[in-house]
């Protein structure tokens, strides 16, 4: 990161807007930086207006913006242009600034998609994805994009929770009840850091012991109470910081144009957590 005798008129601003950001994205994005001898900064932010956080992206100047819950969808009329990644499935979670353009794509659909095949979940099993929202529509669209074809949507909103299922041909419902999938994935804020249910569970305890493989995008803290208890009774887990380091990548990618080497990103990675 520039220090401060270094940042200039010319230094290249990225931000993040969530609704609690935390430290990951801006250690994560520095490092790299940093270690390329770039002239960028990067910076979080928890805006009142999103609104006006995505008109000042332009005014501004602002090359990159990586957005998070609960904005993923409440961008995409502030934009200018759909990356097909975004567009498939009207969720963002980047936005990139090419003179006053804003174009918005979607890199944690790829990041889950990584992360399913890399631990090789079976994709012959059931699954439940608990959320309707921007995250939970990338989820489930690298579910079906893996192979899965058997699963459930688990939604307080009737609606949503059906919209969603129907689109990728999975079947939906307000609660897991019954359900005893192999693959459990909370797309919700529940368990993450600052908010009212920061130490909740997602899902019940016995869901969680019937489950093979539990992944949580949560990725503050990486280690939620999902996770917590999954590692306890010896499950196979992938935690949002997984998903938050892979999708980052992505992004950096696009900010700057230039792709990190993997030890590179992975010292960024382990920066960005410790």
């Amino acid at each position: 990161m520039p220090s401060t005798d270094t940042i200039t008129r010319d230094t290249t601003l990225c931000i993040s807007l969530a609704a609690r950001p935390s430290n990951i994205g801006t250690r994560f994005h520095n490092f790299l930086y940093d270690e390329l001898g770039l002239d960028y900064l990067y910076k979080a932010f928890a805006p009142t207006d999103i609104a006006g956080a995505i008109s000042g992206i332009r005014a501004l100047g602002i090359r990159g913006c990586a957005v998070s819950m609960p904005y993923k969808e409440d961008v995409i009329p502030l934009v200018d242009e759909l990356d097909d990644s975004a567009s498939a499935i009207q969720s963002v979670n980047t936005i990139v600034n090419t003179d006053g353009h804003l174009r918005a794509y979607n890199t944690d659909y790829l990041a889950v998609a990584q992360l399913l095949a890399s631990h090789q979940v079976p994709t012959d099993g059931e699954f439940a994805v608990l959320g309707s929202g921007g995250m939970a529509k990338a989820v489930v669209a690298a579910l079906r994009d893996s192979g899965f074809h058997t699963g459930h949507i688990i939604a307080r909103s009737q609606n949503a929770g059906r919209t969603l299922a129907e689109q990728y041909g999975f079947q939906s419902s307000t609660r897991v009840g019954d359900l005893r999938p192999r693959l459990i994935i909370n797309a919700t804020p529940i368990g993450m850091a600052g908010g009212s249910s920061a130490d909740d569970l997602s899902f019940d305890p016995d869901v969680v012991k019937g489950a093979e493989t539990v992944f949580d995008v949560v990725a503050f803290p990486a280690t939620t109470p999902l996770i917590t208890l999954a590692d306890s009774i010896g499950k196979e887990t992938i935690s949002g910081a997984e998903v938050i380091a892979l999708q980052a990548a992505e992004q950096f990618v696009l900010y700057t144009g230039i792709r990190p080497t993997q030890d590179q990103l992975q010292r960024a990675s382990t920066f960005s957590r410790s």
